[in-house]
């Protein structure tokens, strides 16, 4: 961390515009720190890069462990860089929450498009930010965007938490799916379905074929019985085998007709404002949150509010109201 202290917020600016991963990486790093200073540093790095951002496809995509999000990551960043295209990956790792670790595996899981110099992976831990999504990922967005990257991965966790953060902050929303996984109809979580911009069957190969074929066909009839879209898009269900390379350049298509088409109607624009209104709400409560937790009267009040719930002299609920009463 020390290059970071000396260097300063333009030499930042000047290397992130010039495609500099080092310098991103660097900046995403400040990004995520809970340390003052490198929070107001990272604040004026992001304020001179934000005229330079927008100019990306942002892609949230998403599915349960085992659907091969990765391996379909890497095939579809692959697919990408091949056609000219800059992508970048942030891919959000799952956080221990008795050892606030993190795995952070997936660059190695994806060593092949991590070595495409048109490529930038960035695995964060979600920390305890509901939506598998790490707090500061709209702010590492508009860093790779300033960078030039113009096609952005945004990789959620899938183990069943809300994913309506990850949509607030991406154009396009896909859900991969794997066939005979039990829940082609009656165990359709409805909120994700809805959200879905396109269903992707993975792992359509060998003896499976068959399998994702019908799981394809139910999952369209069952998407016809959804309400239109605003945005008047019709989600698309598609199957491919990221494994062997097949059907990507078929989702590629899907979604280059969405933003087309989004583009056409207005909604496109509509989302990005959208995005950032949550942008600016969602800023507001974390920093609330932090303010509170980091004010010394609340941490003593705090430990004495503990005590007296563990002995049963106050219910959690008054205890709540009582110290944001008497936060000052």
């Amino acid at each position: 961390m020390d290059n970071i202290h000396k260097t300063s917020v333009d030499e930042f600016v000047s290397q992130i515009l010039n495609g500099n991963i080092s310098y991103l990486s660097k900046a995403i790093t400040l990004v995520e720190s809970s340390n003052t200073k490198h929070q107001e540093k990272a604040s004026l790095i992001l304020e001179k890069c934000l005229p330079h951002a927008n100019n990306s496809i942002r892609v949230g995509i998403t599915g349960v462990p085992g659907v091969g999000k990765s391996t379909f990551i890497e095939s579809f960043g692959k697919h990408l860089t091949n056609i000219g295209e800059k992508v970048a990956v942030l891919a959000i790792d799952p956080s221990s929450n008795l050892k606030k670790g993190s795995i952070l595996g997936d660059k190695t899981r994806m060593n092949t498009l991590a070595l495409d110099k048109n490529a930038f992976i960035r695995p964060s831990p979600s920390g305890d930010s509901l939506g598998g999504v790490a707090k500061k990922t709209r702010e590492s967005i508009t860093l790779c965007e300033a960078a030039g990257f113009n096609y952005i991965i945004v990789e959620t966790v899938g183990v069943g938490q809300s994913e309506v953060t990850v949509n607030s902050m991406v154009d396009f929303f896909l859900l991969l799916k794997l066939a005979n996984a039990g829940d082609e109809l009656q165990g359709i979580k409805r909120g994700i379905i809805e959200m879905a911009d396109t269903i992707v069957i993975n792992k359509s190969d060998g003896d499976a074929i068959k399998d994702t074929q019908v799981a394809k066909n139910e999952f369209a009839r069952a998407l016809h019985l959804y309400p239109m879209k605003e945005n008047g898009w019709l989600p698309k269900v598609t199957t491919c085998s990221a494994l062997y390379n097949k059907g990507i350049d078929e989702v590629y298509s899907i979604i280059e007709t969405f933003i087309k088409h989004t583009k056409a109607n207005s909604h496109f624009n509509k989302k990005r404002n959208q995005q950032n209104k949550n942008w600016f709400t969602e800023t507001i409560n974390n920093e609330l949150k932090n303010q509170f937790y980091k004010n010394p009267n609340v941490q003593k009040e705090l430990n004495k509010y503990f005590k007296k719930i563990e002995n049963l002299e106050i219910n959690p609920f008054k205890a709540a109201l009582e110290i944001l009463k008497n936060r000052h």
